[in-house]
């Protein structure tokens, strides 16, 4: 009799069993193609890079090249005008890693100040930040130019990186939120073992920002990395160009363009974001998940 009654849950736990079995094939099947959708055009983009010129818009769906053509990074790499990549991608490298200091560090010291320092005016000024969000950059653009252009910083990096020096609303806004939920005893005991402001900021907070830090440094990295209207607004000497830039003109409408350069050249500068997220995508996900989880 015992015999019989178990026969039917054991059944049951096979049937429920393989339901879940069926129900994660197709999960992993429906993410896999969804997945597989979005790295599309990454795929074909690598794929173009190593295809024939005549080759790259004639078989737009297909991904495997009928030859290798290697030389395409080569003829790219030479770039144009006597100019090689090599120079673009130090541009690059030198605005986005100064940028990304710039405003970083002093998004870290203006959260502190709103965070945790009392001054009058403090939620007047705080309501002001949050309102230039809504205020469009290109608003800005012309009486800009005209202040960078009057001290002579046209064709620089100093219209680039100078204001940098504010911080970045949407870094402060983040990071006051993280450092809220630090305990404000903490920054008291600092204080009765005779600690001051700047103390309590390097000893106490800072050290227990990291992953905030991390993550705010690899979003000015990547947007500054893709910066192109900056750039294109103020630097207009080809030796200062930035990768963005020089891909833009790489391409030549009034003239054939070698397409396989070009897109060999838009390759490798998807390197430098790839390999950020890769190494860092574990501090990247603890502090967007912290700075959520404490605001």
């Amino acid at each position: 009799m015992q015999n019989v009654q178990a026969l039917p849950a054991k059944n049951v736990q096979q049937d429920k069993r393989k339901k879940q079995i069926r129900d994660g094939l197709i999960y992993h099947l429906l993410v896999g193609l969804v997945g597989l959708l979005m790295l599309y055009p990454i795929l074909w983009l690598v794929s173009s890079s190593l295809k024939p010129a005549d080759e790259i818009w004639t078989s737009v769906y297909s991904l495997v090249p009928s030859t290798f053509r290697f030389e395409n990074y080569v003829n790219g790499w030479r770039g144009f005008g006597g100019i090689s990549f090599l120079t673009f991608y130090k541009n690059s490298f030198f605005y986005t890693t100064v940028a990304t200091i710039f405003t970083v560090t002093s998004s870290l010291v203006v959260a502190y100040g709103f965070a945790r320092i009392k001054f009058r005016g403090k939620k007047i000024w705080f309501t002001v930040m949050l309102l230039t969000l809504m205020l469009p950059d290109q608003v800005l653009i012309i009486p800009q130019y005209i202040v960078f252009s009057q001290l002579d910083w046209i064709n620089t990096f100093l219209p680039l990186l100078i204001p940098r020096l504010g911080g970045s609303v949407f870094f402060i806004f983040m990071i006051i939120q993280f450092i809220r939920g630090i305990p404000i005893d903490l920054d008291e005991a600092a204080m009765i073992d005779g600690a001051n402001q700047f103390g309590v900021f390097y000893s106490v907070i800072l050290p227990q920002l990291k992953p905030a830090f991390i993550t705010a440094a690899i979003f000015s990295f990547y947007w500054t990395w893709d910066d192109f209207f900056g750039p294109l607004i103020y630097l207009t000497d080809p030796n200062l160009y930035t990768v963005s830039i020089a891909l833009r003109n790489f391409s030549d409408s009034t003239s054939v363009t070698d397409w396989g350069a070009v897109f060999a050249m838009l390759t490798l500068s998807l390197v430098p974001v790839f390999l950020l997220f890769i190494f860092f995508q574990r501090y990247l996900v603890e502090g967007i998940a912290t700075t959520g989880l404490k605001g």
